[in-house]
C-alpha cells in the first residue's frame, strides 16, 4: 500500500514503532494466513446476521405469531446492543487481550445463535438476538485488532485487510442470498443455526493459529465513560430505529435523540478529565482514522438502506419468492468478493484515497441506475447491471475504508480502532435506514394518493432510498479525498 498517499504533504511524525521480532518461519507465516481466514469468517457471521433475517421475517412472524412492531424488533434487538457496545468491546480487547476477548465473544455468539434457532416464542427469540448483538460487540473489534497485530508490514497488512474486508463485506450482500435459500429450503430456524458449525470451526482453530495474546498495561477501566457512551449510543440507535416506525416528530423519538445528545456531551466532559479515557481524543488527530470512520458512517447508511429496500423490492414489487430473491443477489455478492480481493495491488499503485473515492462513485452510479427500475422490472434488464456495479463499488469501498480507518494505529489501540470503525458502520446504518425509510414512506404514500398501483408506489418509494444512498456515497467520496492533514500515530 502506498502510505504516502494516505497523508498530506505536510511534515509527518513517524508512525509508532512496531515490536522487534525475528523473521517468521514458514510454518508461522502459513499460520498467520490461516488465522486471517478464520477471523474473516467470524466477522462474516457478524455482518451476515444484521441482514440475513430480512427475508425470513414473514415466515418467522407467521410461525411465532409476531405482529409488525415485534417483527421490527427482531432486527433492532440485534443492532441495538451491537452498535452500543462496540467501543466498550474494543477497549476490553485492548485491556484483557484481543485473542481472549475474541474467543469469549465467539463462544457467546454461538450460544445465542443456537438459542435463536431453538426459540419457540417471540420473547426467547428477541432475547437471543440481543445476546447475539452483545457478543458480536466483543467479537468484531477484537477480530480486526488481531488482523492488524498479525500483519505488521505495510504490504502484508494491505493484503490481509483486503481479504478480511472481502469476506466480511460480503456478509451484507450474502444476507439476502443465504436468507432466501436457507428459509425456502430448511425454514427460518436455519438462518440462525448456520452460524453454529461455522463458528465452532473458528472457535477451535484460533487457539492453534494465534498462539500469543497481548494484553494492555494494567489500568483502571473508564467505567463512567463506558456507561455514558453506551447509554448515549443506546438512546441514539433506539431513537433512529423508532423513527422508522413512528416518524421523527414523535415524542418518544425526540426524547431518545435528546437523551443521546445530552449523554454524548457528558461523555466528552468525562473523557477530557479521565486519566485513562475509554476513547482518547488524540485518536482523531490521525486524519486517516477520522476520514475512514466518517466514510464508514456514510457507507454503512447507504448499505443498510440498500439491502433492506432491495430485499423488499424483489419480493413485493417483482413478486419473487424468498429463494428467487436470494438467488438474484448472487452476482452482486460474487462481484463484491472478487473486486475486494484485487484491491490491495490497485491501492499499492494509486493510493488508498483515490481507490476509495473511485469505488464510492461506482457504488453511487449503480444506485442511481437501480433507481430507474420500473414497477414491472425484469431482472436481466433492470436489476442485474445495477447490482453488478453496486457489488464492484462496495467491494472496493469497504476494504479501502477499513484500511484508512486503521492506518497509523499502534497495536495497543487496535481494539479501539476496530470498535470505532464498526460503531461508525452500525450508527450509519441506523441513521441511513431511519432517514431514507421515512422519505421513502412519504413518497410511497403520495403516489398512492395520486392513484398509483401498489407496485408502482413501492417502486417510487424505493427509488428515493437508492438516490438518497447514492448521495451518501458521493459525500463519502468527497470526504475521502479532501479530509487530509497531519498524520499522527494513536498514542
Amino acid at each position: 500500500m502506498n502510505t504516502d498517499r494516505l497523508a498530506s504533504a505536510a511534515p509527518q511524525r513517524p508512525a509508532a514503532p512496531q515490536p522487534t521480532t525475528t523473521p517468521p518461519t514458514t510454518a508461522e507465516h502459513a499460520r498467520r494466513w490461516w488465522a486471517l481466514g478464520a477471523l474473516a469468517l467470524a466477522q462474516f457471521l457478524v455482518v451476515l446476521d444484521a441482514s440475513i433475517v430480512n427475508i425470513a421475517i414473514p415466515t418467522l412472524g407467521a410461525d411465532l405469531g409476531l405482529g409488525p412492531a415485534a417483527l421490527a424488533w427482531v432486527i433492532t434487538a440485534y443492532v441495538l446492543p451491537f452498535g452500543s457496545l462496540l467501543l466498550l468491546g474494543g477497549r476490553l480487547a485492548d485491556r484483557f487481550g484481543h485473542r481472549r476477548v475474541f474467543l469469549v465473544g465467539t463462544a457467546a455468539f454461538l450460544g445465542a445463535s443456537a438459542l435463536a434457532g431453538l426459540a419457540a416464542t417471540g420473547e426467547i427469540l428477541l432475547l437471543a438476538r440481543a445476546l447475539q448483538g452483545a457478543s458480536a460487540a466483543l467479537l468484531a473489534p477484537a477480530s480486526l485488532a488481531l488482523v492488524t497485530r498479525l500483519f505488521t508490514s505495510t504490504r502484508d497488512r494491505a493484503r490481509a485487510l483486503g481479504i478480511w474486508g472481502a469476506v466480511a463485506g460480503a456478509g451484507s450482500a450474502a444476507g439476502v442470498l443465504l436468507g432466501g435459500v436457507l428459509t425456502a429450503t430448511f425454514g427460518w430456524q436455519a438462518v440462525f443455526f448456520v452460524n453454529v458449525p461455522v463458528g465452532v470451526v473458528v472457535l477451535v482453530a484460533i487457539p492453534f493459529l494465534v498462539r500469543r495474546d497481548a494484553a494492555g498495561a494494567p489500568s483502571r477501566l473508564d467505567l463512567a465513560g463506558a456507561a455514558t457512551i453506551t447509554a448515549a449510543l443506546v438512546a441514539l440507535v433506539a431513537g433512529l430505529t423508532s423513527a422508522e416506525q413512528l416518524g421523527f416528530a414523535d415524542p418518544l423519538v425526540l426524547g431518545l435523540l435528546a437523551a443521546a445528545v445530552v449523554l454524548g456531551a457528558a461523555f466528552v466532559v468525562i473523557e477530557r478529565r479521565a486519566k485513562d479515557p475509554l476513547v482518547p481524543f488524540a485518536t482523531f488527530a490521525n486524519r486517516s482514522v477520522t476520514a475512514g470512520n466518517l466514510v464508514m458512517l456514510l457507507l454503512g447508511g447507504a448499505m443498510v438502506a440498500l439491502f433492506f429496500a432491495l430485499s423488499v423490492f424483489l419480493q413485493e414489487v417483482m413478486h419473487l419468492d424468498a429463494l428467487g430473491a436470494g438467488l438474484t443477489q448472487l452476482p452482486l455478492a460474487v462481484a463484491l468478493v472478487l473486486v475486494a480481493g484485487v484491491v490491495p495491488p490497485v491501492v499499492a499503485r494509486f493510493g488508498v484515497r483515490p481507490v476509495l473515492a473511485g469505488s464510492l462513485l461506482v457504488f453511487a452510479g449503480g444506485l442511481a441506475w437501480l433507481a430507474a427500475a420500473p414497477a414491472d422490472a425484469e431482472f436481466l434488464v433492470h436489476v442485474l447491471g445495477p447490482t453488478l456495479a453496486i457489488g464492484v463499488g462496495l467491494g472496493g469501498a469497504f476494504v479501502t475504508a477499513t484500511q484508512l480507518a486503521v492506518h497509523g494505529v499502534d497495536g495497543g489501540e487496535a481494539g479501539l480502532a476496530g470498535g470505532l470503525v464498526n460503531t461508525s458502520q452500525q450508527i450509519g446504518g441506523a441513521l441511513g435506514m431511519a432517514v431514507l425509510a421515512t422519505l421513502a414512506t412519504v413518497r410511497t404514500e403520495t403516489l398512492v394518493t395520486d392513484g398509483a398501483t401498489a407496485e408502482a408506489a413501492l417502486a417510487g418509494g424505493f427509488s428515493v432510498v437508492y438516490i438518497g444512498a447514492a448521495g451518501l456515497a458521493v459525500v463519502a467520496a468527497i470526504i475521502a479525498v479532501t479530509l487530509r492533514g497531519r498524520r499522527t500515530a494513536i498514542r
